[in-house]
C-alpha cells in the first residue's frame, strides 16, 4: 500500500473511532489531499476503489452532516463533491452546541437528584462543571483561532 492509500485507510479507521463510517473517513481523507479539491463520483470510485453505491450513500450522509457539498462547474454537466468551506471551524461550532446540550442535560439530572446524596450527584456535577467551563472558554478559543488564521493567511 502506498503512503496515499495508507493515509486514506488510516483516516477511515480514525473516522470509525469518532462515530462516522470508515467510508466517510476515506472520502474525507481523500478530499483533504486530492488535486483538484473537488471530485466527481467516478473519480471518488476510482480513487477509493469502491462501488458507486457506497460513494453515493456516503456522500449523501456527509452532505446531510454539513461536511461535504455537491457543486457544479461552469460548462460541465457532472456534479463534483468537495469539503465545505471552513469545515473544521463550522464543525467546532456545531460541537459547541453539543457542549450546551450536555450541560443542559446535566442541569436536568442535577435537578432530578436535588435531594440525593452528593456521591450520587457527583457524576452529573462533574459533567455540568466540565461543560460549563467549555461553554465559557470556547468562544475565546474560536476568537483566538480567527485572529491566528488572519496571520497565517
Amino acid at each position: 500500500m502506498n503512503p496515499t492509500q495508507q493515509y486514506i485507510e488510516d483516516f477511515g479507521l480514525f473516522a470509525e473511532q469518532i462515530g462516522l463510517t470508515r467510508m466517510a473517513g476515506r472520502i474525507l481523507g481523500w478530499l483533504l489531499i486530492c488535486d483538484p479539491p473537488h471530485q466527481t463520483m467516478h473519480e471518488l470510485v476510482d480513487a477509493l476503489q469502491t462501488s458507486k453505491s457506497s460513494i453515493s450513500t456516503t456522500t449523501r450522509m456527509l452532505i446531510t452532516f454539513g461536511m461535504l457539498e455537491r457543486v457544479s462547474l461552469p460548462g460541465e454537466r457532472r456534479d463534483y463533491y468537495r469539503l465545505v468551506p471552513d469545515l473544521w471551524t463550522s464543525s467546532m461550532e456545531r460541537s459547541s452546541q453539543q457542549f450546551t446540550g450536555f450541560r443542559k442535560m446535566a442541569d436536568r439530572g442535577l435537578a432530578l437528584l436535588a435531594d440525593a446524596d452528593p456521591e450520587r450527584r457527583q457524576r452529573l456535577q462533574e459533567m455540568h462543571d466540565l461543560y460549563t467551563f467549555i461553554a465559557r472558554e470556547f468562544p475565546q478559543i474560536m476568537e483566538r483561532w480567527q485572529e491566528e488564521r488572519k496571520t497565517i493567511s
